[in-house]
């Protein structure tokens, strides 16, 4: 635990007017505290007391945090301390009477050390029945642990850096555009989602039902694919979209024109689209420079996710598109405009919060755990 002797002024612990101690974590304590601060399964008490910390570590004083979580500015307080005081351990209710604890804070560490730098022989992760095998101790205090810790070596997440010269340069450039969108222009998200199926079920949905979910088969029969061109506006939420057979630059360059006809001439268009060769073919181009009120913001190599567009494509997929049945393209096609119409009708824009700031560090920390070092 590192303590700064440093104070700040006016930040008090409460009532007592004393000066609070500026808490600065290193990158173990804060990712243990992250995990904590975003538990689904911890008490809600520990995960509030952790984001006390982390909001202290930002630099934050007791009465700003105390107005973010909406707590007592005495609570704040008192988890500051007890974190300076004690580490993570500190942010626990303290002991109570009863009976003792069956298991040594020693083997619980032992635990935890296990799952997170070894691996069963043969095996690419630890289950509860390995660990339990290993250590001795049983399945459900395996489980109790593992939930506690924020522990789940059974599951996985992707990801992928971006290996882009430019990354940084570019999050700034997108993310400014979401959280201060340029005056008297328009901020359009753009992508194409290709090969959209229409699949059509061999056999009849079974309705849902008291007591039985929604049942479709497994297997299908093909009726083509086409593609899906679509411009999500960030101020509005509402989306254009029109359908291709393909998703070349032609059919590209046909999207921005349907596009340029729908927005006033006297708006300057700002386009967030990816790296796809479409985007950026000499024709598209040519185009561009005909029309200088537009301006491309291409995304950084695998990062997707900065463009809200792909966000909506999920939407697309998840009530539109996965659960249907399809006979035909055009009964494909048909039942994504139907969405899209009524999607419209109560469009609302993403609530884009991330700052670049905060993407470069989680980055960063990223970073750090794969290999030590920044990217």
């Amino acid at each position: 635990m590192i303590l700064v002797l440093n104070w700040r002024q006016g930040d008090t612990m409460g009532t007592t007017g004393k000066p609070a101690p500026v808490v600065v974590l290193d990158s173990v304590q804060r990712q243990q505290l992250e995990v904590f601060a975003q538990s689904r399964s911890l008490g809600h008490s520990l995960v509030v007391r952790a984001r006390i910390v982390l909001e202290a570590a930002q630099g934050q004083t007791n009465a700003a945090i105390s107005r973010q979580l909406g707590l007592n500015e005495d609570t704040v307080g008192k988890w500051r301390i007890r974190y300076l005081e004690a580490g993570i351990e500190g942010l626990y209710d303290e002991v109570r009477s009863g009976r003792p604890r069956s298991i040594a804070e020693d083997k619980i560490a032992q635990v935890i050390q296990q799952t997170l730098d070894s691996k069963p022989e043969g095996q690419t992760h630890w289950s509860v029945r390995t660990m339990a095998q290993s250590s001795g101790l049983s399945k459900s205090t395996i489980q109790r642990v593992w939930s506690t810790f924020g522990l789940k070596p059974h599951r996985t997440k992707s990801f992928k850096l971006s290996t882009d010269p430019l990354f940084i340069e570019k999050v700034i450039d997108i993310v400014g555009l979401y959280l201060n969108p340029p005056s008297n222009a328009v901020v359009l998200c753009v992508d194409e989602k290709s090969q959209c199926q229409a699949l059509e079920r061999t056999q009849p949905n079974l309705p849902l039902d008291l007591g039985y979910l929604e049942g479709y088969t497994h297997d299908y029969t093909r009726h083509g694919t086409i593609t899906l061109f679509s411009a999500l506006d960030v101020a509005t939420g509402s989306v254009l979209n029109t359908f291709k057979e393909k998703h070349r630059h032609q059919e590209f360059l046909s999207f921005l024109r349907e596009v340029d006809k729908s927005i006033p001439s006297d708006l300057a268009v700002h386009i967030i689209a990816d790296n796809y060769a479409t985007h950026k073919h000499a024709t598209v181009k040519a185009w561009l420079a005909k029309h200088p009120r537009y301006q491309f913001h291409f995304t950084p190599t695998y990062s997707s996710w900065l463009n809200q567009v792909e966000r909506w494509f999920g939407l697309v997929t998840e009530k539109a598109i996965r659960r249907g049945s399809f006979t035909s393209v055009k009964d494909l096609t048909e039942k994504i405009d139907a969405f899209v119409k009524a999607y419209n009708k109560t469009a609302t824009p993403f609530k884009w919060t991330a700052t670049a700031e905060s993407i470069l560090a989680k980055v960063e920390r990223l970073c750090l755990r794969i290999s030590g070092t920044p990217h």
